[in-house]
Order: structure tokens, then sequence, then C-alpha cells
């Protein structure tokens, strides 16, 4: 993609959705923290299914850490991974409380020392929760940055680092949204939608769909 082509595709995606938000429901950043670990290999909705019924129950470090683990896993067995899932988040709020407070750390070195917490997790809760311009490039951003052209790269953190060298800095913090949803719901994976893309002037893939 051209400078030109990059400017269009993000003005178009800001003009169609200006406050875009991530689809996992939370309502303190440590929900956010735990509903993206438990996110991982999950779609959205499966995880937000779950967390409605644990969130009443425990949403604190504290809490979560009062269920054990049998009983977190009782609230989370519908998410697949629930068990390796279960045994990471009890201990990321073990760490939570006798480290930080209860609190969840505003640093990528803290928030990838917590289990369970890659890169891509770190990204979402230092975007979404504070307004960092950062990219957590999951399988629909790889595609996307891949296919039309925005940003190539074989690895996430080639795509991610390319991502952050070619967006320009007004879009940057909203970035992350408008690709996953641009993903998730018009470049899919097996048939992207190519007819139905209001940025499809903007995208430089070779095979668009007509139907």
């Amino acid at each position: 993609m051209t400078t030109a082509q990059i400017e269009a595709f993000f003005a178009t995606l800001q003009a169609a959705n200006p406050l875009p938000v991530t689809e996992l429901e939370y309502t303190s950043v440590f929900e956010l923290l735990a509903a993206v670990l438990l996110s991982a290999q999950a779609t959205d909705v499966g995880v937000n299914k779950a967390t409605r019924r644990l969130f009443p129950v425990a949403n604190t470090p504290q809490k979560i850490l009062d269920l054990g683990l049998e009983g977190l896993e009782i609230y989370i067995k519908t998410i697949g991974l629930y068990r390796s899932k279960a045994k990471h988040l009890l201990e990321t709020c073990r760490i939570l409380v006798e480290r930080h407070g209860g609190e969840v750390p505003r640093s990528r070195e803290a928030l990838e020392a917590l289990p369970g917490v890659g890169r891509k997790t770190a990204n979402v809760v230092l975007n979404v929760a504070f307004g960092e311009p950062t990219m957590a490039v999951d399988t629909h951003i790889f595609r996307v940055g891949n296919r039309t052209g925005l940003a190539m790269g074989k690895t996430p953190l080639a795509v991610e680092q390319a991502l952050l060298r070619r967006i320009p800095a007004k879009y940057l913090v909203d970035a992350h949204h408008w690709l996953i949803l641009h993903g998730r719901y018009v470049c899919q994976a097996r048939k992207p939608l190519c007819a139905q893309c209001a940025v499809s002037s903007a995208c430089n893939f070779r095979h668009k769909t007509t139907g």
C-alpha cells in the first residue's frame, strides 16, 4: 500500500466507526485482562458467555483466588483450553495480589511477566485499558496486514512492527480495533467480502471476490 492508500483506508474505517471498542465485555481493567487471557484460541462470544457468569461472582484477583482452581473451572469450562487457562488466571491473580496490590500493572514488562499473558494480550490491555498506541496482532490483523499490502510480514511481530511504522499517528490508538473488526466481518479468511468492502479501492489484494 502507498501512503495515500493507507490514509484512505483508515479514514474510511474511522468514518464508518469513529469510536471502535473491543467486543469482549468488561467493566474494569482486571476484567479486561482476565477476558483477554481467556480469549486465546477462543471467540469473544464464547468468552463473554463465560464471564457473564464468572464476573458477577468473582471480578477481582482476590475473589478469583477465593474460588480456587476447581471453583474457577466451573465457570469457564465452556471455553477451549479452560484447564490451563484457569491455572494461568489463578497464578496471575496471585501475582497481582502479592506484587501489585491487586491492580493491573501499566508496564509491558510487568504484564508479560504474568502467566498466560504474552505480547498480544499485553498489547490489548495497554491499548484498550490505558490508551497506548499498541498493535495486538491476532489472526485477523495478521491476515489483513498481509492480504491488503498494508503491512507484510511472516510473523505476528513483523506485522506488528510494520503496522506501527506505517499507520499514521492519528489513527494508531484505534487501528487495532478497526483491523480486527474488518478481518472478522469483511476481510474473512476463507472468502473475503470484497464486493461489500468499503476500503476495497485502497487494498492491493490481487484476487478480489465479486460475489
